[in-house]
């Protein structure tokens, strides 16, 4: 049996025998992304079920020796050159043979290696589609062709695709080709370890570590503060918070995340708000997250494309017991309900984000009401021990199929 059934009732998934897998991914821990950590949880829940799982991914950095966890064979490709998170492995082309690989999509450079692998080697894959790429100025034009050419034939050419929600799928790039998907276009939403973000997490120390009050209200965003995610709406969310600070003195905005926009960003809130009240932690260690969830009294999530397909961070958030301000996008609308375990707000609308901040600012056991909906909302759907059993499901019907003689 490769997932027990638990006191709590969750399905058993049996497999004939233990499946060899690999994940393929552009980013991967420490490196702090959506993209990475779902594969990594991923991996570690197929690992823990009795899979033999390799992750295959950048040799960004040098990483300590202690970073990755025993069940996972980490391997870190050498690159040949880089464009912002989308690195050239060629080593990707003489990946072993596993039963299924996994590819994170998008990832430029990377998913051409795991299509061809298909086309010369017959090695089948599935895909969960995280976001739409979409970047800024005219390389974006190369980006919308290459989805012409070639994207739509990777995509085409996955035993699976899941995509986090569908409510995303159908409004990106994936509605073109749904109908042929037929199917094989399922979701499959991003998960969260709830027993690590909790609300029982206690974090006043940590308060007075960057001397907050224990009753100030913190405003947390969670997010990378680099080019590859310049839709993290990070400056809607500064001058957001210079407007209703006035009314409310005590309150501190907490800026987690790291990467070359960070110094425009300080430049920009010390010109707006009182620099004291706005503090950036820059890389949190991922030990420390969990208390600094704590600390806070809501996440803001204010992106401003459909480059945020989900947003990991609410489910982070809603698993320590806080609610979520986040933008009204695509994906996004379907893990924060508006008036219930947070507010939607519009894309890049400063006036309806400082209305919101205000709504959570004036109404402390309203947002703490909010929090407790999100706590339940997690354990019921968004828990990894409801996404791994669906996944390996998902995988188990790959094997089946593939293994029917032909007509």
């Amino acid at each position: 049996m490769l997932w027990n059934r638990s006191s709590k009732g969750h399905s058993a998934i049996l497999s004939a025998k233990p499946l060899r897998i690999a994940h393929v991914t552009a980013t991967f821990p420490p490196y702090r992304g959506g993209t990475g950590t779902v594969c990594y949880y991923n991996a570690l829940g197929l690992a823990r079920s009795g899979h033999e799982v390799h992750i295959f991914t950048d040799k960004r950095s040098p990483v300590p020796a202690d970073t990755d966890p025993p069940e996972l064979t980490v391997h870190r490709l050498p690159v040949v050159f880089r464009i912002g998170n989308a690195p050239l492995l060629p080593s990707l082309l003489s990946l072993g043979k596993f039963d299924v690989v996994h590819l994170h999509y998008p990832f430029v450079f990377g998913q051409e290696m795991i299509w061809l692998n298909r086309l010369f080697r017959r090695q089948r894959y599935v895909i969960t589609y995280h976001q739409d790429l979409i970047l800024t100025g005219a390389i974006n034009s190369g980006v919308t062709l290459h989805h012409r050419l070639l994207g739509k034939q990777i995509l085409l050419g996955a035993q699976r695709l899941m995509a986090t929600s569908l409510d995303y799928a159908h409004a990106s790039r994936l509605a073109e080709i749904a109908p042929k998907l037929g199917s094989r276009l399922g979701e499959l939403p991003n998960g969260i370890d709830d027993s690590r973000f909790t609300p029982n997490c206690d974090a006043q120390a940590l308060r007075a570590h960057y001397g907050i009050g224990a009753d100030d209200p913190v405003i947390l965003f969670v997010g990378g503060l680099d080019r590859a995610h310049y839709f993290k709406g990070v400056e809607v969310l500064l001058q957001a918070f210079q407007r209703v600070h006035a009314d409310h003195p005590r309150a501190w905005l907490f800026l987690i995340g790291d990467g070359d926009l960070r110094p425009m960003y300080e430049e920009l809130a010390g010109t707006l708000v009182n620099h004291e009240h706005v503090i950036f932690g820059g890389h949190i260690g991922e030990d420390e997250l969990p208390r600094h969830y704590a600390m806070s009294d809501w996440l803001v999530l204010p992106s401003t494309t459909m480059g945020e397909a989900f947003g990991v961070v609410i489910l982070e958030a809603m698993a320590s017991g806080k609610p979520a301000i986040a933008s009204r996008l695509p994906g996004v609308q379907t893990v924060v309900e508006d008036g219930v375990d947070g507010y939607l707000v519009t894309p890049g609308d400063v006036d309806d984000l400082a209305q919101k901040l205000r709504l959570m600012l004036d109404d402390p056991q309203q947002r703490r009401e909010m929090g407790m909906r999100g706590r339940a909302k997690i354990e019921a759907r968004y828990a990894w021990r409801r996404i791994i059993p669906r996944l390996i499901e998902t995988y188990q019907a790959v094997m089946d199929e593939t293994s029917r003689p032909s007509a």
